[in-house]
């Protein structure tokens, strides 16, 4: 099944864009949904439909999902808040600034992913099509499903069921009520549910579609978008430039044909191999399934709505002699905007303040970091084996 996730920058059209990326979808045949995780809802608006909690059809073989949040929430989040409650009620915090602190970031966007893995597992659709909130907040949200999973790792020993039987004694040695059995379950569903939402998004039937306009401020925002997508390990699989100018006669027609023109030209150039698409500035605003169709008609002409683009490893490791190298892609990287950290068995890498902590493999574990580099779009990193745990290594490098 495919998924394509579509963002950009404020106000570039990409609701519009996924709404006629899915109705070309449906018009060719394929059983097709529709879901955003932009809390402005304007999928309602552009197919010009209302949206129920179940997906609906709004034209054959085009279906529109809604995420019910507070149900959502409620289920994923409510037992865990209620022991957090609890435990904050116990260190002096009134209810109502305790139910504050425990509102958990991100939670409405983070579950409509939620929603999003298990339509994907449901197997009732062909190709799930996404309208993500603008970038920033798309690049936060896509973040979210591995650190919260690291977080609750990290929280939850793993051996649970010594921990449980220690419920008990817990509470009075701490000084804080011992999580109920229901808090556990609360906290052991939610990792399973992260865990999934990340094998989901980072699936190779899944890509990341990137809509701009041919303005030099929304393609820089795209350029990092790119390189901080890879960081969190997803592929862009082609670029939608929105509102293109056909040509004109009168003078002012023809000064932006030729400021998009330039722009258009970096855009190919700087996002080379991926597939460019251009939608036509239209003379009045799609609305409804079948304009949003013939909209994606234009857009794509003969290709596949549904390619997934070049296709390319973000992350390996290979061996090099005595040495292993981890190579993660960073298409577009400003070097001067990367930070490299290695904490225990984690890698933190950060770029233009975006973080990642990577978790290393087995054997990188055992290593220590050499050197890095960056050389055609992929950060190298080399690692020296540890020769006490590495009996075959021929010895330290130099």
């Amino acid at each position: 099944m495919r998924v394509v996730l579509f963002t950009g920058k404020g106000g570039v059209g990409k609701t519009t864009l996924a709404a006629a990326t899915a109705a070309r979808i449906a018009a060719d045949g394929l059983k097709t949904l529709i879901l955003s995780t932009d809390q402005a809802h304007s999928l309602a608006d552009a197919l010009v439909c209302s949206v129920e909690d179940e997906p609906t059809e709004v034209s054959a073989g085009l279906y529109v999902g809604h995420v019910d949040t507070q149900r959502r929430l409620q289920e994923s989040w409510g037992e865990l808040q209620n022991y957090l409650t609890a435990a904050l009620g116990t260190a002096g915090f009134d209810r109502l600034r305790a139910e504050e602190l425990t509102v958990l970031p991100g939670a409405e966007e983070l579950l409509a992913l939620i929603e999003v893995s298990e339509h994907v597992r449901s197997g009732r659709w062909d190709a799930v099509i996404v309208d993500c909130a603008p970038t920033a907040e798309t690049l936060r949200l896509l973040a979210l499903p591995e650190l919260l999973d690291w977080y609750v790792t990290k929280a939850m020993p793993a051996d649970r069921r010594v921990v449980r039987a220690l419920r008990p004694l817990l509470g009075p040695a701490v000084g804080l009520p011992a999580p109920s059995s229901d808090a556990w379950e609360a906290a052991e569903r939610l990792q399973e549910q992260l865990q999934e939402v990340q094998r989901v998004l980072t699936s190779p039937e899944t890509t990341v579609r990137l809509v701009l306009t041919p303005e030099s401020v929304v393609v820089a925002e795209a350029r990092r978008a790119r390189t901080q997508l890879a960081l969190y390990g997803y592929r862009v699989d082609s670029v939608i430039a929105n509102r293109v100018f056909d040509a004109g006669e009168d003078p002012w027609r023809a000064g932006w044909v030729r400021a998009q023109r330039r722009q258009l030209d970096e855009i190919v150039e700087s996002f080379d191999p991926l597939p460019i698409f251009q939608a036509a500035y239209q003379p009045t605003e799609p609305m409804g399934a079948d304009a949003l169709n013939r909209l994606g008609v234009d857009v794509y002409g003969s290709a596949d709505p549904l390619d997934t683009g070049p296709s390319a490893e973000l992350i390996t490791v290979r061996q090099e002699g005595d040495l292993f190298v981890l190579e993660l892609a960073l298409p577009m990287l400003d070097k001067s905007s990367l930070e490299l950290t290695r904490v225990g068995d984690d890698l933190v890498i950060t770029v233009s303040g975006r973080r990642r902590v990577l978790a290393l493999p087995s054997a990188l574990r055992r290593c220590s970091v050499r050197r890095a580099h960056v050389e055609d779009d992929r950060l190298a990193i080399e690692f020296d084996p540890d020769p006490t745990m590495f009996p075959q290594a021929k010895g330290a490098h130099p």
